[in-house]
């Protein structure tokens, strides 16, 4: 995905670097090419016709004009004991950017598996495996970057600006980043010298599959460890980092950056590829020339008060209702159980950690199942599991009867879908229920489905792992 941006849009960006990758547009829009040439080697990837391609593309005004990348620094990675992208596929991205006159560097000296090398790797050189971040011995970043740059100054011991998020969805041409497997966040490192005003230059940071944020709970894992903000401060850059996710299809189920083609996009390494102009829009947004800068977004994920969160049965229509006892043994019930009651679960937050004056701009909640019977999203048909949201606690904050049937400050704020393991984060939360959000002290959140089920169909949910409540704010 760097080479995409470098050639798609050379007159943008200076040069690229890249570990453990092929030639551009390898794949040719062939998921077999990709998997056969352009990782392993069973088949010939074809570097005369990938070179005439793009001096195609450049002539029909696909790409900008190839005559760019003449005299660019390119950056080439490729360890000894990487079986994911064989060391011919690498070579061959060496010779095809020489093709055009680009000044490569190719870094072929180690022995390192298939991942990012860094300094902070938690990984031996060798490894493949999770978090693909892998530590060799050498400072692979003072290398690329110099290399990029023409000289670095040393890194900072801490970096010391703001990791800020911000919403994808804006910079998509759609408008919507899920459907083309962009996460709705993305983040940005932006070094106190560079909010100060001073003169930065942008760094793109693409994770590699299976680093993105939001794949099974990575987290921030790639942008902590890759060892570019400790640079960035002392070298007045931004680190930009867009996020992929994994599809629920086979398309792109782990999280990848579209170098196939995945899901349609035969534009996906050219002017046009909804990836690439996405990622632009940030790029242009940040240098002043988009409709507007990723705003200076923050966001704090609360756990659930433990000790307070719990749930009620009730009969039809919230009779005799009851405090459940089975939270520790299987989790908290929502639906209706064995014994033919209905059960809502409430869920409490200190949220008086979200820094004091910020504005709210997004809230969801996310649940992780511990086990269940039937299913009690379709007991009756279309049944809807809704989110409540209270300001401050349904009376006290510790679970009672009364939490069953009381009322909330917004009523259906959010809604969770349907799932039958894992983790399920719910829509984001209504304006009202955003609203409802208490910054000085505790919110509460109720769970109940809309209709009342027609047989056994439960859910237990959170017996290991505590609700979450994401805020994202400005």
């Amino acid at each position: 995905m760097a080479t995409q941006l470098h050639v798609a849009y050379s007159g943008t960006f200076d040069g690229s670097a890249a570990f453990a990758s092929g030639p551009n547009y390898c794949a040719q829009n062939d998921v077999n090419k990709a998997l056969n040439a352009c990782m392993e080697v069973y088949q010939d990837l074809q570097l005369n016709r990938l070179e005439q391609t793009t001096r195609d593309w450049s002539a029909q005004g696909k790409i900008d004009n190839a005559a760019g990348l003449n005299g660019d620094p390119v950056y080439v990675f490729s360890g000894s004991s990487d079986s994911t992208v064989e060391r011919p596929v690498a070579t061959a991205l060496n010779d095809y950017y020489a093709r055009f006159g680009a000044n490569v560097l190719y870094n072929k000296s180690t022995t390192a598996g298939h991942a990012w090398i860094s300094p902070h790797g938690p990984n031996a050189c060798t490894a493949t495996a999770n978090p693909w971040i892998n530590n060799c011995g050498i400072d692979a970043e003072r290398e690329f970057l110099g290399h990029l740059l023409g000289s670095v100054n040393a890194p900072a011991a801490t970096p010391s600006g703001s990791l800020i998020q911000f919403d994808q969805n804006k910079y998509v041409p759609d408008g919507a980043a899920k459907p083309i497997s962009m996460d709705e966040k993305g983040f940005a490192y932006i070094p106190d010298t560079c909010e100060s005003g001073a003169a930065c230059k942008v760094v793109v940071t693409l994770h590699g599959c299976k680093q993105g944020y939001s794949y099974q709970g990575f987290g921030t894992q790639f942008i902590d460890k890759a060892y570019l903000n400790e640079y960035a401060d002392t070298n007045n850059l931004i680190v930009l980092y867009p996020q992929a996710i994994a599809t629920t299809t086979l398309d792109n189920p782990n999280g990848c950056w579209n170098w196939w083609g995945y899901q349609g996009d035969a534009d996906y390494a050219r002017h046009g590829g909804k990836q690439i102009e996405t990622i632009m829009g940030m790029v242009k947004a940040l240098s002043g020339d988009g409709p507007s800068t990723p705003p200076p977004t923050g966001s704090i994920t609360l756990p659930s008060v433990d000790a307070e969160d719990g749930y009620i049965k009730a009969a039809s229509g919230g009779a005799n209702p009851a405090v459940g006892t089975y939270e520790n043994t299987y989790g908290l019930a929502l639906g209706r159980g064995t014994d033919g009651q209905y059960n809502r679960t409430v869920l409490s937050f200190d949220t008086s950690a979200i820094p004091a004056g910020k504005q709210i701009t997004r809230a969801y909640v996310t649940l992780t199942r511990s086990s269940g019977s039937g299913d009690p999203w379709t007991s009756p048909a279309g049944n809807r599991l809704l989110v409540d949201v209270h300001n401050g606690c349904l009376g006290g904050c510790a679970i009672e009867t009364t939490d069953w049937a009381a009322t909330t400050t917004a009523g259906s704020a959010a809604e969770i879908t349907a799932f039958s393991s894992g983790s399920n984060s719910s829509t984001n939360l209504s304006t009202t229920g955003l609203s409802a959000i208490n910054p000085s002290g505790r919110t509460q959140i109720r769970l109940r489905f809309e209709q009342n089920q027609t047989a056994t169909a439960y859910l237990f949910v959170n017996k290991d792992t505590q609700a979450t409540l994401t805020v994202d704010y400005q």
